[in-house]
């Protein structure tokens, strides 16, 4: 089921994400996803380690990046979180990341959650309390 509200978090980017041209490094791309993910969970009231003591563990099964434009030292950048299907045991979203200042878009991404057993890092359902709430995000 798609859903249409977005969670945007910002990030500032700092001398150590960027390479020798002096532009973010192509993987601190995912880093500023993951971080954006991690905010938006804890904007719905839940911490990954609670998660993680109740047995559940969210990992990434598959990533696409499609890089745009750079990102430079120094810039404030807005990342967002978009679900787009959610499954028993998955979560669809789509990241995007654009310069506050220029609105231009940066880097696009599709990433797929998947949903473990923090013991046997077997896929497992998403708890009820946490799909009932992504059922109602949009």
């Amino acid at each position: 089921m798609p859903m249409t509200t977005e969670f945007h978090w910002p990030v500032r980017v700092y001398y150590e994400d960027t390479d020798a041209g002096g532009v973010v490094y192509h993987a601190n791309y995912l880093r500023f996803m993951e971080r954006a993910r991690t905010e938006w969970l804890r904007s719905l009231g839940h911490e990954q380690d609670v998660l993680r003591a109740e047995g559940v563990i969210f990992i990434v099964r598959s990533a696409a990046l499609e890089y745009i434009q750079p990102a430079r030292f120094n810039d404030l950048l807005d990342v967002s979180v978009n679900i787009r299907e959610y499954r028993g045991a998955s979560v669809a979203i789509k990241q995007t990341i654009k310069n506050e200042k220029t609105g231009e878009t940066l880097c696009e991404g599709n990433i797929r959650i998947a949903c473990i057993d923090a013991e046997t890092l077997r896929p497992r359902p998403i708890p009820k309390h946490l799909f009932s709430e992504l059922s109602h995000v949009g």
